[in-house]
């Protein structure tokens, strides 16, 4: 059997485990409309100035969130798991196996990518029902399907790498959400950037790729007058991936650290 019926077989079977532990499936769904309808509530009633345009707060959140969910699926769901399943000699045991190693590891990150795609659809239906937000067609469409494939395959390339920096399992929650939590309050996805905001943050935000994730989906998602689409946000975010995946190649570990 070759490489692609492998990976196949195995996002099957990763598919089925997940769906297989109904609490963890029903919160990575939830988190992101959660998060949603809360920031829409709280904050979602007024306008704000983002590129020097006054911008509807509620619908701003359908994009952000979507944001959010590509980063749950690709970056903190998969960095936990697989750092549990590392520790559990699970990673070990299917290295042992006549299943390549680059096989499994590829279709547990196809799976997230998978999961990412529902998430960010879900969102945008959920947003146009709810919130009057617009579904992108035509070239946007085509923008923002580019934008979540590149950003979710970034993200979980630099979740591979960021195990190998994990010392343990209990570690792994504390140390994924301390990599990712300031960032996404830095990067618009739970309060946007607007002038108003400390030079710092601006600049510090756009070194990381979560910003630019944020920027490329709005500037595709929402398009001319409010956001211009950049092929440059999506290539730094195809950057970080590329030196993920990189890191990952060297420095992943297949066997639990003592």
């Amino acid at each position: 059997m070759n490489d692609v019926a492998l990976t196949a077989r195995q996002v099957r079977y990763t598919n089925r485990a997940f769906w297989r532990n109904p609490q963890a499936a029903f919160f990575t769904f939830a988190f992101p409309l959660m998060f949603l309808v809360i920031f829409t509530a709280l904050l979602g009633k007024g306008t704000v100035t983002v590129n020097g345009l006054p911008f509807n707060q509620s619908t701003y959140y359908v994009a952000g969130m979507s944001a959010f969910a590509i980063i749950t699926a690709c970056y903190t769901n998969l960095a936990i798991s697989v750092t549990f399943q590392r520790d559990a000699g699970i990673l070990k045991r299917t290295r042992g196996t006549p299943l390549p190693g680059y096989d499994y590891l590829s279709a547990r990150v196809l799976h997230a990518i998978v999961i990412a795609v529902i998430l960010v659809s879900i969102c945008s239906v959920f947003g146009a029902v709810f919130y009057g937000a617009e579904i992108p067609t035509g070239v946007s469409l085509a923008e923002a399907i580019v934008t979540v494939l590149v950003g979710a395959a970034s993200f979980a390339a630099l979740a591979l790498a960021l195990t190998s920096v994990i010392p343990n399992a209990d570690a792994a929650p504390a140390i994924v959400n301390a990599t990712i939590l300031p960032l996404l309050f830095i990067s618009g996805v739970f309060i946007p950037i607007g002038s108003n905001a400390p030079r710092w943050v601006d600049v510090l935000g756009k070194v990381f790729p979560v910003r630019h994730l944020v920027e490329a989906y709005l500037g595709a998602y929402y398009g001319k007058p409010f956001f211009v689409f950049s092929w440059r946000d999506v290539g730094v975010v195809a950057i970080w991936g590329i030196a993920g995946l990189l890191f990952a190649t060297r420095r992943f570990s297949w066997e639990p650290r003592k």
